[in-house]
């Protein structure tokens, strides 16, 4: 082991001591309550900068998923015995849970993820703001009373599902666990989540947290394994009545095949093919430090990546130009370093993957502008999934590369004419997750964006997300949506109740009676 994976090493272990996970529960589940260790086969653990061991942990297994659910059932219970305003006061308070240990928490997810540490101490702050929103919507989740043509007094009311079952992926850990608990225990839910087994610790800990702050023992529930075994016991409990999954198209068919086999509903947070499309009339110094920033924030490991770059003829030379010199100038280092804006690929199986197709498409005749190799200046020991910033041109709309999601630095830049070959370019894809118009005239600005197949949309911008609006995908990229008052009626079901108020009241054969 070099010494800058015994660095790694020993900065993990201190972090995890001091967010209570000491050595004899080190990455344990956080079960009904409790650090529970996992019974399963070791799963070893890589540090993205050095590719060495940092540390292992046990498979949870079937056992202990079961365990969590009689525990999430139990907490559920607990919970929904408060009135709607109690929940909201308690979920107040667990966004602030926090509180102390923000950069503790920042740290220890640079490590694992291999994160530029500024990019996660945003994420810290995004964890606290999901449960403030969601916090406020507890008392708030009216029913509504239905004119019904009869003598009835009919009201809807939304109720929980009961327990929900979450896996999450490895990209942004920290991020998607707060994105997916805050709805679900706000529409009244107990909760199971399976982080990626590549990423277990942060999960723990804002599990930890949140009920050191108030919420009931049980109520949430973090177990860590591997998806055929952990994830399969969890996706096939019978005790689980929802199941939400943020990760790929791949493993969420699996997910939903699962779900649809108990007729248990899901939603699906998948990938993205985005584009990107930039008109010649658009600010282009606005449109490329926009490109730049879809594409290399995370080291392109986002969901939403603009990773197609659609440039109206006139000015793709001069688009491709400016934007390889600007990735050449990212700042790709240890993600300890502050000054670092792009860090390693979190695997080695992501690192091959991205890789592989960079070779392939040059293979059927792409131009590399910049990247496709390791980045220069970094450590000698930093031996990991570094990877520098790449612009590829000449980009055939039937190659791979245009087609399917890289996850990765790897942007395509592609030509078009006319505003109807932008839209159709841009619709190509079998993803819909997201998409870009860049233009000075606004009537072109909304005119296209409306017929953009993609869930998220902006105009002269990037990547703005908050947990107030709506977010999801169409085709391959999922369905259902997360964030926003459509995210928390994810999480409910409505119930439909019919009070006869009539005298004498008349019950009929055949469904309608009485109308009219």
């Amino acid at each position: 082991m070099n010494a800058l994976a015994m660095q790694a090493v020993e900065c993990l272990n201190k972090l995890l001591m001091q967010l209570g996970l000491h050595d004899d529960t080190l990455l344990s589940n956080w079960v009904g309550g409790e650090l529970t260790a996992g019974q399963g086969q070791p799963i070893e653990l890589l540090d993205p900068v050095t590719g060495l061991a940092l540390t292992q942990y046990r498979d949870a297994g079937s056992d202990l998923v079961s365990r969590a659910v009689e525990e999430a059932t139990r907490g559920q219970q607990v919970w929904m015995s408060l009135t709607a305003s109690e929940r909201g006061r308690r979920m107040t308070a667990a966004a602030w849970a926090l509180r102390g240990h923000e950069e503790t928490l920042a740290q220890l997810e640079s490590v694992v993820a291999g994160k530029p540490i500024r990019d996660c101490r945003g994420e810290v702050d995004k964890v606290r703001e999901m449960f403030e929103y969601y916090a406020g919507w507890c008392d708030k989740q009216h029913g509504e009373v239905i004119p019904v043509p009869t003598s009835h007094l009919n009201y809807v009311h939304h109720l929980p599902y009961g327990v929900v079952g979450q896996i999450t992926p490895w990209n942004a850990p920290m991020f998607t666990c707060a994105w997916q608990i805050a709805p679900a225990i706000a529409a009244g839910n107990g909760v199971v989540l399976k982080p990626s087994e590549m990423t277990p610790f942060s999960s723990v800990v804002i599990a930890m947290l949140l009920e050191q702050s108030g919420l009931p023992k049980g109520l949430i529930n973090i177990v860590n394994g591997v998806g055929p075994t952990t994830g399969a016991a969890l996706t096939g409990h019978r005790g689980v009545s929802k199941l939400v999954f943020v990760g790929s198209p791949e493993s969420g068919r699996r997910i939903a095949q699962a779900g649809a086999e108990r007729l248990v509903p899901s939603v699906l947070e998948l990938g993205g093919k985005s584009a990107n499309i930039v008109f010649a009339d658009a600010r282009l110094e606005d449109a490329v430090a926009g490109a730049q920033a879809a594409i290399f924030a995370a080291a392109g490991q986002s969901c939403v990546a603009g990773s197609r770059l659609l440039v109206q003829r006139e000015v793709f030379e001069e688009v491709c130009r400016r934007l390889a010199r600007a990735a050449g100038e990212i700042k790709v280092g240890l993600p300890s370093d502050e000054v670092t804006q792009m860090g390693p690929l979190q695997n080695a199986r992501q690192y091959r993957h991205v890789t592989s197709m960079i070779e392939e498409a040059q293979r059927d005749g792409a131009r590399l502008l910049c990247g496709g190799k390791r980045p220069e200046g970094l450590p000698v020991e930093a031996e990991g999934y570094f990877l520098a910033p790449t612009v590829l041109a000449d980009v055939g709309e039937e190659m791979t590369i245009a087609q399917e999601e890289v996850f990765g630095p790897v942007v395509v830049v592609m030509p078009f004419d006319t505003e109807e070959q932008a839209v159709g370019l841009a619709n190509a894809t079998r993803f819909g997750l997201a998409g870009a118009v860049w233009t000075q005239d606004p009537a072109r600005a909304h005119r296209v964006a409306a017929r953009l197949r993609a869930g998220t949309v902006w105009i002269n911008s990037y990547k703005a997300i908050n947990v107030m609006s709506p977010f999801g995908g169409f085709d391959d990229s999922g369905f259902g949506r997360s964030s926003g008052i459509e995210g928390l009626k994810e999480y409910t079901v409505a119930q439909s109740v019919w009070v006869e108020t009539a005298d004498s009241a008349s019950v009929a054969m055949g469904y309608g009676s009485g109308v009219g």
